[in-house]
């Protein structure tokens, strides 16, 4: 299954051990979109300030991803990088740092993810003020929405627009925006604006605090989603990473089959990209096959774990699936 070059290239030299799975993950991704069947991706770790948005948002601009479930910090480092992406720094050396190194980023307002800094003020607190009155605006008139759904209200309607960075076509929450993606954000109170709404609250800015919907309501738009999508498509499941959205998301079959008895199909395909290996109790790092005693995954469902850095991994994989 060979197309472009990048293809052509991974074929001919990725033959064994992860990169031999690589190729294989890829051809059967390629294989389920090409014979109707829609995908799911799961994003956790810190993906979006990886960039990761420049291939994934050609992704979902080419219909080849048809849900996102992610972190909020996912989320929201998506669009830190779209609008602050100039006042970003990079530290190639960020292996031989001090603590007294770290306290000086933190005394100028950068905060550390691995080798880039997040500038506070640019990223964090532009962002703020926009997303903010449409948090009062809602709870004022009694309204609520889920988390994603704020941001992309404030995406919509231009408020952000003259701080764009980098071209639209590389932020994956703004092709989300424009295809209208169904996006779920668990746990999205651990993240900079689910800590900011909290302080908001607290503070009495926002008096209600469920005007952002929760992460069981989150649970539950997904069950009526997923029975809708699959009465005429199998559905996929993409795993970049481990944590919460791969088992949130992923658990929803079992959830549907076993706890309200509805007669929905197991995913239809599953790949898992990490760096996490098998050991006692992991369930980032545990085998696919597990996932069959939990009623997730069926015995003849394509299967695949790799174990590696997704940051490298995933590009390439979207690259096969892609045609490039």
């Amino acid at each position: 299954m060979v197309h472009g070059p990048i293809s052509a290239f991974l074929q001919h030299n990725f033959r064994h051990f992860n990169a031999a799975v690589v190729v294989e993950a890829a051809n059967a991704y390629k294989q389920h979109v090409d014979n109707g069947g829609l995908m799911l991706i799961t994003l956790a770790g810190a993906m979006s300030t990886g960039e990761l948005g420049i291939s994934l948002g050609r992704m979902i601009r080419e219909r080849k991803v048809h849900a996102i479930c992610c972190t909020g910090a996912n989320l929201e480092e998506d669009v830190f990088n779209l609008i602050a992406h100039n006042s970003y720094q990079r530290i190639p050396n960020y292996r031989n740092l001090s603590a007294a190194d770290e306290l000086l980023l933190y005394q100028h307002d950068l905060n550390r993810v691995t080798d880039t800094c997040i500038p506070e003020h640019e990223a964090i607190r532009r962002l703020e003020h926009s997303i903010l009155d449409e948090w009062t605006t809602a709870d004022r008139r009694g309204e609520r929405y889920f988390p994603h759904e704020f941001l992309l209200k404030v995406l919509s309607e231009g408020k952000l627009k003259d701080s764009y960075d980098i071209d639209v076509q590389d932020s994956w929450v703004h092709a989300a925006m424009e295809v209208n993606l169904p996006i779920f954000v668990p746990g999205w109170e651990d993240s900079t604006l689910g800590n900011l709404y909290a302080a908001h609250c607290m503070m009495g800015d926002i008096k209600t605090v469920s005007t952002v919907k929760s992460g069981l309501e989150y649970l539950m738009e997904l069950g009526v989603w997923y029975e809708a999508a699959t009465a005429r498509n199998s559905f996929g499941f993409f795993q970049i990473g481990g944590g919460i959205t791969g088992d949130f998301a992923v658990s929803i079959v079992p959830m549907l089959r076993e706890d309200m008895k509805r007669q929905v199909p197991l995913w239809g395909y599953f790949c898992q990209i990490g760096d996490s290996t098998m050991s006692y109790g992991s369930y980032s790092g545990a085998p696919p096959n597990e996932k069959i005693t939990w009623g997730k995954l069926g015995t003849d469902t394509p299967k695949f774990i790799i174990e590696s850095d997704a940051s490298i991994v995933a590009p390439l994989i979207f690259a096969v699936v892609l045609g490039c």
